[in-house]
Parts: C-alpha cells; structure tokens; sequence
C-alpha cells in the first residue's frame, strides 16, 4: 500500500529556459514584438538597442521590422526576458511616464555610478541586467 506522499506526487515545475532551440523558435516572435516596444517605450537609439540584446547595429536593423522573424539564441532570449521583467517591476513601481523615463535617467545608486541604468546594463551585460532586476524588485517589496 501506497503512503499519501506517494499516491499523490505533486508536479515539479519546470523553469522555462531557452537552451532547447524548438522553445525559442516557438517564443522568439513574441519576444523580438516585446523588445520593439519596450525600446519605443523606453525611446531608445538603434545602437542602444542592439547592445542591450548584445547584436551588431546591423544585426539589430535586419530585425527591427515587425515583419522580420527569427530563432534568437539563448542569449538574446535571456536578455529580452531580464529587460521585459524590468520594464513591468518600472511599471510596478512608477504609475507615471517615470517608469519609461527612468532607464535613461542617471541615476546615483551604487549600481549605476552615476551612469543612466541603460548605460549600465549595456556595459555590464546579463549579469548587471540581472542585478537591476533585482534592484528593482528589492525597491518594490518583491522578491
């Protein structure tokens, strides 16, 4: 006879991850729709555009039209996803136009030494991206 633990095992979530190339071709157009318009919300130049997704000024112009779609890599996945969870912890914290201002503000944090966290996530790549993230989510009483 089975105990309770085993007749009825609980799901283990899955973390979505972007290793297994079926799932970023399946995500990849809704992700690229995201960028595009959090970098019109955030009024950001193609240059810095194409450093925060970590492509070449020509990479990023082949896909900024709507109608360009492409398999992104597990990179650029990741770096969409981080800036998306900025952009709605901005949103979150800010209920006016501040939340799309800040970015590109300098800001003073030890994060940012003086810099606009745009700056500072271009040069600081994923790793200071994931660090504003959970600045942000810090500052709002998230996790």
């Amino acid at each position: 006879m089975l105990n309770s633990l085993e007749a009825s095992p609980t799901p283990v979530p899955v973390s979505q991850g972007f290793s297994v190339e079926a799932d970023r071709k399946r995500l990849s157009a809704t992700a690229l729709k995201a960028f595009r318009r959090l970098m019109t919300q955030w009024d950001l130049t193609s240059q810095q555009a194409a450093a925060l997704l970590g492509v070449s000024l020509s990479t990023w112009e082949r896909l900024k039209p709507e109608t360009v779609s492409k398999t992104l890599s597990q990179d650029q996945m990741t770096r969409i996803s981080v800036l998306t969870g900025i952009y709605k912890a901005l949103h979150l914290l800010f209920v006016d136009a501040m939340a799309d201002r800040w970015p590109s503000l300098e800001n003073t944090g030890p994060l940012f030494d003086r810099r606009s966290p745009i700056a500072a996530m271009i040069e600081g790549g994923i790793p200071h991206m994931l660090e504003v993230r959970r600045y942000l989510d810090a500052v709002r009483g998230g996790n």
